[in-house]
């Protein structure tokens, strides 16, 4: 069975991901943006091994722990698309500007697109390509326990924010309702920070897609 635990991570309360295979105990992690001895001892509690770096998109508070934790624990980064290349390439200066540790740049094992999955033990995610906040930003869908790994994309009664480069307001928009709200109403989303929701909560009260 799929499983998973929130672990809000840096100053901007992040909230990375450590999800597992209960049968396997093989894990990966979306979105580690940093404090990694955090994340490792939360991984070590849990008895987990940890297989793979999962990325929805290449903020700072998302990918700037990724390429230390890649180089170090020798796995594979997966995600997001490569629209995202160029905040790859920029996450050394992202670090500098918003007074983070040092990020390393890198290049992801594997891009991913809309349409793709990803495994973890027996268990395995749809992806969903969700431009708009970036324009690689990606989604991991689980069908059984239907959760769904939102990234920056939706948070509860909000969206994500269009200003930053590469940002798109009306893609945004789109991208939420083709491509989240014909997942159910009944899925609850882990978005990038704050608490969860439900697609179909959002849909009725979020001021800026409600009622789409």
């Amino acid at each position: 069975m799929f499983r998973y635990l929130t672990v809000p991570v840096t100053p901007f309360e992040q909230n990375c991901s450590i999800v597992w295979c209960d049968e396997t105990l093989d894990a990966a992690v979306i979105d580690p943006g940093g404090d990694l001895p955090l994340l490792q001892r939360e991984i070590d509690r849990l008895g987990l091994n940890l297989q793979a770096i999962w990325l929805t998109h290449a903020h700072i508070d998302h990918a700037g722990g990724a390429g230390q934790l890649a180089r170090e624990s020798r796995l594979p980064i997966v995600g997001p698309h490569e629209g995202d290349q160029f905040w790859i390439d920029g996450l050394p200066k992202q670090s500098q500007m918003f007074g983070f540790p040092p990020a390393e740049s890198f290049k992801p094992t594997r891009w991913l697109h809309d349409g793709d999955t990803v495994q973890i033990g027996h268990c395995t995610l749809q992806v969903r390509h969700c431009p708009g906040h970036t324009p690689g930003h990606v989604v991991f869908f689980e069908p059984t326990t239907r959760r769904a790994f939102v990234g920056d994309v939706l948070f509860a009664g909000s969206i994500g924010r269009t200003d930053f480069p590469g940002g798109d307001y009306q893609t945004l928009i789109n991208s939420i309702t083709q491509r989240l709200w014909p997942m159910g109403n009944d899925v609850v989303f882990i978005p990038g920070h704050g608490p969860e929701s439900t697609f179909g909560d959002e849909r009725a009260t979020n001021p800026f897609v409600g009622g789409t």
